[in-house]
C-alpha cells in the first residue's frame, strides 16, 4: 500500500493505526459529508464493566450534509468532564497513565469548535508517542474517486462491523487494567497506558500483511 486516504478518527482504534501504518503516506479526508454514528465522534475504552464508548456530542445540520472539517462540538453537554472522568477512572492505576494523562487533558480542555480539528491534534499526540513524524495531507476538495494508488479507506473502520469482517488488524494480546479476558480493538489508549513506549511494536505486530517504510508527509 501506498498512498492511504482516510477520516481522522476520536482518539482512534488499533485497527485505525495499524491501516495508517501500513501505507507510506497518508491522506485525511476533511471535505466528504459527515457521517453519523462513526469512530469520527466515538471511541471505546475499557472499564471493569467491560469495553464503554465516549461520544462526541456534536451540532448536526438539517440537511445532513456538512462537510467533516466543518462539524461543530455541541459544548451544551458538559462531555469533556465525562470523558475524562471515564477515562481517569479506567486508566488511572495504569503504568504509563501519569506519562500521557496531562497532555490528552490539555487538548480535551482546549474547547475546539470544529471535530475535525480535535481528531487531528489528537491524533497528533499519539503521532508524536509512537515516535511517527506527525506532518500529514488532507483533501482539498472532496473527490469521489481518488487516482490509482491511493487506497480509499474512508468510512472503511467501522464500529457497525467487527474488525475481523477486514484484513487490517489481528488481536495481540497486551497488558490491561481490568479482566482476565482480553478487550481487542479499543481506542489506542488503552494500549498507550498499558504498554507505553512498547505501544509502536504491538501495534506492527498487530498488522495484516505486508509491513511498509512509514512516512507521513504533506502533500
Amino acid at each position: 500500500m501506498n498512498r492511504l486516504v482516510i477520516e481522522p478518527h476520536y482518539f482512534p482504534s488499533l485497527e485505525f493505526f495499524c491501516a495508517i501504518l501500513s501505507a507510506e503516506q497518508i491522506i485525511f479526508e476533511k471535505n466528504e459529508h459527515y457521517v453519523k454514528q462513526s469512530y469520527r465522534n466515538r471511541c471505546y475504552i475499557n472499564t471493569n464493566q467491560g469495553p464503554l464508548k465516549l461520544v462526541v456530542p456534536v451540532i448536526h445540520e438539517p440537511d445532513n450534509k456538512t462537510p467533516f472539517h466543518m462539524v461543530r462540538i455541541d459544548y451544551s453537554k458538559n462531555w469533556i468532564h465525562h470523558h475524562w472522568q471515564s477515562i481517569q477512572t479506567a486508566y488511572g492505576k495504569a503504568p504509563f497513565f501519569e506519562f500521557y494523562c496531562e497532555e490528552i487533558k490539555h487538548v480535551l480542555q482546549q474547547n475546539f469548535e470544529k471535530l475535525y480539528e480535535l481528531n487531528i491534534h489528537l491524533l497528533s499526540l499519539c503521532l508524536k508517542w509512537l515516535g511517527v513524524e506527525s506532518q500529514f495531507s488532507e483533501t482539498v476538495s472532496y473527490e469521489k474517486v481518488f487516482a490509482s494508488g491511493v487506497e480509499d479507506f474512508r468510512s472503511v473502520i467501522s464500529p457497525k462491523i467487527p474488525y475481523s469482517g477486514r484484513s487490517i488488524y489481528r488481536s495481540v494480546p497486551y497488558a490491561q487494567v481490568f479482566g482476565n479476558k482480553f478487550a481487542p480493538n479499543l481506542s489506542f489508549l488503552d494500549l498507550l497506558f498499558g504498554e507505553g513506549p512498547r505501544s509502536l511494536d504491538i501495534l506492527m505486530a498487530s498488522k495484516k500483511g505486508e509491513q511498509l517504510k512509514i512516512e507521513i508527509v504533506f502533500k
